[in-house]
């Protein structure tokens, strides 16, 4: 008999997860929660109306239906907790502990663990305080060395401004701490330089030990044609980038992905499921970290499953394993 899947998420990202699971031989069955018309329409599928964020309802789905492995797409989820809970009720899950998934949870404390971890990424600034922000732009903006605001949590895709005058940075920093335009997620920002390049996305799937990298995309975030206007979640992507050799994913390996990993594990939160990177190869400085996701990307996985020749289904199942980190 068959694998039953348990997917959580109803975005484009989580149609073409599902898409690629449902060619796996080993799968029988995939149950979307909720998934949408597009995943429904799939062969081996089912769904449930049950929303990403209701992590009790999500896990009690998962036992009744006899899931033999959860796969989470939206961030949401994880930085609430669905892996613990998930594994806490024996379900087998693809996905970063809440711990480990605040690494996208909090661009503040992924920006202070590559700092430590020796991760090349832009210098920042961490402020809870609007005035102290303020002072920061007033003193680091220049047209030189412009700055970016971030919001600390989560913002869909949308909580960043690559400001290109002071007036602009100052005004983001205001609706984000002062109007809270994105909630809680701004109450914190980070303010850090602007970089200049070509900006990639990477993935790799981890087990909490290795690493493997998927293929490399470019995502497109501006609204606008030519790349102007406010960033959004993504408007469009393709893999792979022509920009990234086998040796520059060896360097990005080595000098990004693995360090991060590796910090995350000696602070106690080994890093299972997929880890994404956002990326900029800089013209003078190497390939740099931007920022980190805990989930598969979107709308990159779209281009990547199309590419994907392997079974993804032994890849998610064999990360998933239960290693010897989770017997404490």
């Amino acid at each position: 008999m068959g694998a039953r899947i348990l997917l959580v998420g109803s975005g484009g990202r989580e149609h073409a997860l599902a898409w690629k699971l449902a060619q796996s031989p080993e799968v029988d069955l995939i149950i979307a929660a909720p998934g949408n018309p597009g995943i429904g329409a799939l062969a081996k599928v089912t769904s449930v109306p049950i929303q990403a964020e209701a992590v009790p309802e999500l896990v009690a789905a998962a036992v009744a239906e006899r899931a033999d492995l959860v796969v989470c797409g939206p961030e949401s989820a994880l930085v609430a907790g669905l892996g613990d809970a998930a594994r806490a009720a024996g379900l087998s899950f693809f996905g970063p502990s809440r711990a480990a998934a605040e690494i996208e949870g909090s661009k503040a404390y992924a920006k202070k663990l590559m700092a430590r971890a020796g991760v090349p990424t832009a210098a920042f600034g961490v402020f809870d305080d609007l005035d102290a922000a303020l002072a920061f732009i007033e003193a680091q903006h220049t047209d030189d060395r412009p700055v970016v605001v971030k919001a600390d949590g989560l913002a869909a895709g949308k909580g960043v401004v690559v400001a290109a005058t002071k007036d602009e940075a100052r005004a983001a920093a205001r609706r984000m701490m002062a109007e809270r335009a994105f909630g809680a997620a701004g109450a914190r920002v980070v303010l850090e330089e602007r970089l200049t390049g070509r900006e990639v996305s990477m993935m790799a799937l981890c087990d909490g030990a290795r690493i493997v990298l998927l293929a490399t995309a470019e995502d497109h975030k501006p609204v606008g044609e030519g790349d102007v206007g406010p960033n959004t979640g993504g408007m469009g992507t393709y893999s792979p980038s022509p920009l990234v050799d086998d040796t520059l994913a060896q360097q990005i390996l080595e000098t990004i992905f693995v360090p991060t990993v590796r910090a995350l594990t000696e602070e106690g939160r080994p890093y299972r499921g997929l880890l994404y990177g956002g990326l900029m190869l800089t013209p003078d400085r190497g390939p740099m970290a931007i920022e980190w996701n805990c989930r598969f990307g979107d709308p990159e996985t779209q281009s990547l499953m199309l590419r994907m020749e392997d079974d993804l289904y032994p890849w998610l199942a064999g990360a998933a394993a239960l290693l010897d980190w989770d017997r404490g």
